[in-house]
C-alpha cells in the first residue's frame, strides 16, 4: 500500500501512543489533558485557518493548514472512540447520493 494510503493509520497509531505521554513534552498528550472540548475547539480553529488559506494564501500554506486540520480531526476521532472505518462507511453510504437527498435524510433523523 502506498504511503499516502497508510498515513491515516500511521497517524492514528502515533496519536494512540502519544495521548498518554507527558503533556510537557507531547502536544498530543497536552490536547488530551485539556479534554475533548479543547480538541474540538482546535478542530474549529484549524478549519478556519484552512479556509482562510484557501482563499487568501498559497497552495503550500493550504496544504500545511490542511495537514493541521486532519491531525486535529484524527485526535478528535480518537478521543471520541470513532474509528476511521465508521467515517469511510458513512462516506460510502453517501456516495452517489445528492447533497439535497442527504439533507432530507438528516431532517427526518
Amino acid at each position: 500500500m502506498p504511503k499516502d494510503e497508510r498515513i491515516i493509520s500511521e497517524m492514528l497509531e502515533a496519536i494512540e501512543r502519544r495521548k498518554s505521554g507527558d503533556p510537557e513534552t507531547s502536544y498530543t498528550a497536552r490536547l488530551y489533558a485539556k479534554g475533548v472540548h479543547k480538541i474540538a475547539q482546535k478542530v474549529g480553529e484549524e478549519a478556519v485557518e484552512t479556509a482562510v488559506a484557501a482563499v487568501a494564501e498559497t497552495n503550500e500554506r493550504l496544504a500545511r493548514e490542511s495537514a493541521d486540520l486532519l491531525y486535529h480531526l484524527l485526535v478528535l476521532w480518537n478521543a471520541k472512540g470513532i474509528a476511521p472505518g465508521e467515517v469511510w462507511a458513512e462516506l460510502e453510504r453517501r456516495f452517489g447520493t445528492t447533497g439535497a437527498a442527504i439533507k432530507e435524510i438528516r431532517k427526518k433523523g
